[in-house]
């Protein structure tokens, strides 16, 4: 970007924000200005009944579209947001990339069809597709069968260039679970494909317990040892272990253990390979399936100039993307999306596309009116020991996107309350039912939520509440009842819970 291009931006900037600032920047002062005053006595009596500390929790709670009285608690703060980082992510995907967007994963080849025989390599180029599931490839694959392909005589070769990863790769997620192989754990890739997961399923049968895995693969055998139990109820999935070691041949083991009644299911899923390794047995055991053969080895590399296109297979759109990374919290999908951005802004200068969604979300941030200082991307996921954001950056970031031309898109993919995704268990016994699109995050030490909701008087209000503390795990009720303090509030004699410190937080991790 030219010197004369920058000035233009930076003053467009400034222009867009100063015109935002003033009903947040007055919002914030008349806050300021209030009295402390006592919070509503179910959140109070919930912090103390719990033990958690006033300054746990960070609040801010502001009517959108009706009359009410915005209220704050620490909301300044900068804290860890967990999950609901994912609500940044999403709506800024929906900006820049456009609600209609998609991932486009295609086959090459550098050979010729002679009869049912392919004459050259099979070239995989993945585009960073976050949800390229098994069927998807199946199909792609019976795309090729079709048109008359039963063997390849040569590589299936593996081209993930789409996504510039830092050098070294990605810093891994400083995870305390103690299962390396938890789905969650999944890192991005260009090769990404059915989530990079293998499904064990188990079923109690009258004279045994049958299990299997999916994908069929070459690479994963079962060594069965569960056993029928006559027990009359079925055990949860933590009574099963299902325990994964490579051997030297690269072929992986997996020991089933415990035992399962007659007409019990149980399932887990693991992540036992790399993504390249995974999606080319994956490929290869589809292939297999079908009736064709590959000759040569799997490898990875670039596509060759002139190779020739074969099939092509295309995502959902991005909206429908951004209703599974809400509803369900993915973070792999999450943090595909984020490199998306990336590989679509890259600049010259971007060391890489981690980078440049950093750099671009940023940017993005500036021109809604939110202070990008104030927010740490991170991963873009919220699975992450150092993001960091302030209810109160997320309150300005709910105002935009309330205004924002794909408004319904983003409500629409968020939790709702008591009834579906990551909300359908919570609030289940109060009048809130569908009354709030709330998006959740937990990690150790934090639980959060953060989205939209309606109160008695069918004013909408776009609520912020993180929870920081060692003892998070233990929050969800204060969350809950912040939710229902909103939900519950009149448009005028409401409760305030106005801001009981007014200091910012700090930025570092913990803080």
């Amino acid at each position: 970007m030219g010197l004369a291009v920058r000035f233009l931006f930076a003053v467009f900037t400034f222009l867009l924000t100063t015109m935002l600032m003033p009903a947040t920047v007055a919002a914030a002062d008349a806050m300021a200005a209030m009295p402390d005053a006592d919070w509503p006595v179910a959140i109070q009596s919930r912090l103390k009944e719990l033990d958690l500390p006033d300054d746990a929790l960070a609040l801010a709670a502001v009517p959108l579209d009706g009359p009410g009285q915005a209220r704050f608690v620490n909301a300044d703060r900068v804290m860890n947001p967990g999950s609901t980082m994912k609500l940044l992510t999403t709506y800024a995907a929906l900006e820049l990339l456009g609600p209609t967007f998609k991932w486009h994963t295609r086959v090459y080849t550098n050979g010729e069809v002679n009869g049912d025989v392919l004459e050259g390599d099979l070239i995989l180029v993945g585009a960073g597709d976050p949800k390229l599931t098994e069927e998807r490839i199946w199909k792609l694959l019976r795309d090729l069968r079709a048109y008359g392909i039963r063997a390849v005589h040569g590589d299936l070769v593996l081209d993930g260039g789409y996504f510039r990863l830092p050098e070294g790769g990605l810093p891994r997620f400083n995870d305390d679970g103690g299962d390396p192989h938890a789905p969650y754990l999944v890192r991005p890739h260009a090769l990404l494909t059915n989530l990079n997961v293998f499904h064990i399923q188990m079923m109690g049968r009258p004279d045994r317990v049958q299990a299997w895995v999916e994908p069929v693969t070459d690479k994963v055998l079962l060594n069965n040892q569960l056993t029928r139990s006559n027990s009359r109820y079925c055990p949860s999935g933590h009574h099963l272990k299902a325990v994964p070691e490579r051997r030297d041949d690269g072929l992986y083991v997996i020991t089933l253990t415990g035992s399962l009644p007659e007409g019990c299911k149980a399932s887990q899923y693991l992540s036992l390979m790399n993504q390249g390794d995974y999606t080319g047995a994956l490929l290869r055991g589809l292939w297999r399936q079908l009736g064709g053969e590959i000759t040569g080895e799997t490898r990875f590399g670039r596509l060759p100039k002139g190779a020739s296109l074969l099939a092509t297979s295309s995502s959902p759109d991005l909206v429908t993307m951004v209703r599974d990374i809400n509803k369900w919290s993915s973070n792999i999908m999450a943090r595909q999306l984020f490199l998306t951005i990336g590989a679509e802004h890259r600049l010259a200068e971007d060391s890489d596309d981690l980078a440049a969604a950093t750099r671009t979300v940023r940017e993005w941030m500036a021109l809604k009116g939110m202070d990008p200082d104030k927010v740490v991307l991170d991963n873009g996921a919220g699975l992450s020991r150092q993001a960091r954001i302030s209810p109160m950056e997320q309150i300005k970031m709910l105002q935009q996107a309330w205004r924002s031309p794909f408004a319904a898109e983003l409500i629409a993919s968020l939790p709702l309350v008591a009834m579906d995704g990551t909300m359908h268990n919570r609030l289940r016994d109060t009048g809130l039912r569908g009354e709030g699109h709330i998006k959740t995050g937990s990690l150790t030490n934090v639980r959060a939520v953060a989205g939209f909701t309606w109160d008695r008087d069918n004013t909408t209000w776009a609520v912020s509440a993180i929870v920081n503390t060692p003892a998070a795990w233990k929050s969800q009720a204060v969350l809950d009842d912040v939710l229902e303090a909103v939900g519950g509030l009149p448009e005028t004699d409401a409760a305030a819970v106005t801001r009981s410190d007014s200091r910012p937080g700090r930025s570092a991790p913990g803080g």
